[in-house]
């Protein structure tokens, strides 16, 4: 390896031993100080370049990218303000466990607390949102810091892969010249003879990460084992993969040794597996589990994050009854706080020693839960026909969407709904969204991040709040070339709000919660050069989503609804469940 500058040559070390350890894509912004980052990213063969000119975009795109791959993904930013952008992003990451590298490019020591131009305190600058922090010391061709650094490149991909995976954080600083401009005398002529394990490192990783599985010891096991053996009435809970769930094989082979029914949040992979009939999923307990005289289960299981149900939580908060989370990492995803149990485990191989050890026959607890279900999903396709709303739009998607396609939901109403009127099915869908701390920012660029990494069909499901918040991420469509079709469900504000107590009082609920934009997104489609459609009502919803999901290009499928009127219906299709099952 040659370079014409210690910066140029700092830089590429970076990226050749990122590269080594397993980083396959990087996210870029332009910029000034980030110059010898660029450059090396953009020479290297093995990484993939997106290319993204604001900044909070690019990090929610490479979110999306190593949540669908799981994978670490690398960003690259300027300093100052450009690295405040990351920051949502980040936090996403952490909370949700997704694997990413920030590089945060970064004035010289000297210049901090100086006043210079665009230099700000960028030490720690995600807190405790990152898994490692590591501020770089200043390119130098030096034989032992070159080692240092390779290492600092692999601890950094271990950490953002480790238990629990997360975001890490290279603040990397660099002096003048950036760009590959030669400099007589920066770099010993005879330097990579010298020292060619700096400047070339190994092959393969310069270090080696071997990683154990955490798993509880035999007797552990056997009684964790008699406990779902001994009930007549268990339940197996799985909510967002964001804490990890058991393989789909796992499951169903979990779910059939013991006789319990399976809850499957929407984002645990198992609510759209290949899985489903061989192990009877439920996916309508959002609605029916609000009777306060569902039977209790004796003993739950639970794996994956806090389910997106409300419902679901507080039935599961409410009952006194032995609960057992997995978590391989040992954390806590259950902020009711009535768990009596924390297994720290891999799920698939506790699921898989369980299916081996357990021998339950009774069945008649997931007997009432398939005949609520089956009377649950009548009534819903009853009340599609009656009236358009939002949960009836989403219905559409999860009933329409793809095999072996990606399907990534918003916050706000999208997931709520897909939870709620999402019907179990037996193809291999991968179903993503940002809930680790869900907000609406970020979500297309995220979308559009997941569907990079992949050559099959991607589904966006979008409120017009959120499809607002991230128009600028719309411009990946063009710059790197990842078609998508698009689901904006239009109700002119935050609809969701209609859910909370403040709806009684207006003012001031509609000018400060549900606030109605009147913005017409159709002329998105001619600054992004994506299709915009009207479809009016559900069967040319339908008729639109399918042709789009056979066409080149983006296509954006509005469906405007009054958000009122849709909250409405929803309560009535609630109450309608209550009093028909018992």
């Amino acid at each position: 390896m040659t370079a014409p500058n210690r910066n140029t040559l700092w830089a590429a070390v970076l990226v050749d031993e990122l590269s080594a350890c397993g980083v396959e894509a990087v996210c870029l912004s332009p910029g000034s100080r980030s110059t010898p980052l660029t450059v090396a990213f953009a020479n290297h063969a093995d990484i993939e370049t997106f290319s993204h000119l604001d900044e909070r975009s690019s990090a929610f795109f490479a979110l999306g990218r190593a949540r669908r791959t799981g994978t670490p993904t690398a960003l690259v930013c300027t300093s100052g303000t450009a690295a405040a952008n990351f920051h949502p992003a980040i936090l996403e990451a952490s909370e949700s466990r997704v694997p990413l590298i920030a590089l945060t490019a970064d004035r010289p020591p000297e210049l901090r607390d100086s006043g210079a131009n665009q230099t700000t305190d960028q030490l720690k600058l995600y807190g405790d949102a990152v898994r490692w922090f590591k501020d770089l010391p200043k390119p130098e061709p030096d034989d032992r810091k070159l080692r240092s650094l390779r290492v600092t490149a692999a601890r950094a991909v271990g950490a953002a892969s480790g238990m629990p995976a997360g975001p890490v954080h290279l603040n990397v600083p660099f002096r003048k010249p950036l760009e590959p401009t030669p400099v007589e005398g920066d770099i010993p002529t005879n330097f990579a003879t010298e020292a060619p394990l700096a400047v070339n490192g190994r092959d393969g990783p310069f270090v080696e990460t071997t990683r154990g599985r955490q798993t509880v010891d035999t007797a552990d096991r056997d009684r964790l084992a008699a406990t779902l053996a001994d009930t007549t009435r268990g339940l197996i809970v799985c909510g967002p993969a964001d804490s990890p769930t058991p393989s789909r094989e796992s499951l169903a082979a979990l779910a059939g040794a013991t006789g319990f029914p399976v809850l499957a949040d929407p984002l645990s992979g198992h609510r759209f597996s290949p899985t489903v009939d061989t192990a009877p999923l439920c996916g309508g307990y959002d609605s029916y589990l609000d009777d306060t005289d569902w039977p209790a289960p004796e003993v739950v299981l639970r794996f994956g994050g806090s389910p997106t149900s409300k419902t679901l939580r507080k039935y599961l908060a409410d009952i006194e009854t032995r609960q057992f989370i997995v978590d391989p990492a040992g954390q806590w995803p259950e902020a009711e706080f009535t768990a009596t149990d924390l297994v720290v485990a891999d799920p698939s191989h506790l699921a898989e020693s369980l299916a081996d050890t357990v021998d339950n026959s009774t069945t008649a607890y997931r007997d009432r839960f398939a005949a609520a279900e089956r009377r649950y999903w009548d009534l819903v396709d009853a009340a599609r026909s009656e009236q358009l709303f939002e949960g009836g739009v989403v219905a559409s998607v999860a009933e329409n969407a793809p095999d072996n396609g990606t399907l990534f939901v918003s916050n706000s109403m999208p997931i709520r709904d897909l939870d709620r009127f999402g019907r179990p099915r037996a193809i291999p869908l991968t179903v993503l969204g940002n809930r680790g701390v869900s907000g609406i920012d970020g979500i297309i660029s995220t979308a559009l991040g997941a569907g990079s990494a992949t050559a099959t069909p991607l589904v966006v499901v979008t409120g017009d709040l959120a499809y607002y918040h991230d128009m600028n991420g719309l411009l990946a469509l063009s710059r790197v070339g990842v078609d998508a079709t698009i689901v904006l469900i239009d109700n002119d504000g935050g609809g969701i709000f209609h859910k909370l107590p403040i709806e009684a009082f207006d003012p001031p609920f509609t000018a400060e919660f549900r606030t109605p934009h009147g913005l017409d997104f159709e002329l998105t489609g001619d600054l992004y050069g994506l299709e915009f459609c009207r479809t009016p009502d559900e069967a040319s919803f339908v008729s639109a989503f399918q042709k789009s999901l056979d066409r080149d290009g983006t296509q954006v499928l509005s469906v405007e609804v009054d958000g009122e009127s849709s909250h409405r219906f929803r309560e009535r299709l609630h109450e309608r469940v209550q009093s028909e099952i018992q």
